[in-house]
């Protein structure tokens, strides 16, 4: 670009040479061409001067410095992007993790809940079992105090008969015939009430 620049200054120093032979009656003492090799060396010494300052002195460090803020930059860019990656990395471990914990959690309740419902229907099933052996165990009672009941009552009506009899009649009486009478009586309820 200063190179354009220098040598469009240089054509159009030319091209005012040219008019200014054109023009040497004017009277301007810039245009009096005893002084223009005069004015063109310093003006190339000048534009020359100032073009190798800008292009060895000035130029490079501007470019090296907007290389180094473009290279800064881009590494900027690149960290950026690295820590941009390496969080949604992060978040993905973090995201696994939490999904890892929560199977996990919902396993173990599962497990718990397995447990707790087997412990359960086991004390179900030993409390049944023990609840059926003590029904059992009644009804057996039960079933035994009806099979010897009617024995007891005959008993105890056959000695509350003999103690009336002897009482009313003053006589002792044969229990084997009050025994007799009153299994008798009893073998009629007995049919009465249960069919037999």
């Amino acid at each position: 670009m200063i190179k354009k620049i220098f040598f469009q200054l240089i054509f159009l120093s030319f091209l005012l040479l040219g008019e200014a032979f054109a023009s040497e009656s004017a009277g301007m003492p810039q245009l009096n061409p005893e002084f223009w090799i005069s004015q063109i060396f310093w003006l190339i010494l000048t534009f020359g001067t100032l073009y190798v300052v800008l292009a060895k002195l000035i130029l490079p460090k501007i470019s090296a410095n907007l290389e180094t803020r473009k290279s800064q930059i881009l590494e900027n860019i690149e960290s950026a992007e690295k820590h941009r990656e390496e969080s949604e990395q992060k978040i993905k471990e973090y995201d696994k993790i939490i999904q890892d914990s929560k199977i996990e959690a919902k396993n173990y309740f599962n497990k718990a809940r397995e447990k707790i419902l087997k412990d359960i229907n086991l004390k179900k099933e030993n409390l049944d079992k023990e609840l059926n052996k003590e029904i059992k165990k009644a009804e057996i009672e039960i079933e035994d105090l009806k099979n010897k009941a009617p024995e007891k009552i005959n008993k105890i009506a056959i000695e509350v008969s003999t103690d009336l009899i002897q009482q009313l009649i003053g006589v002792e009486v044969n229990n084997s015939s009050i025994s007799a009478i009153v299994n008798d009586l009893s073998k009629k309820d007995k049919d009465k009430y249960y069919g037999n």
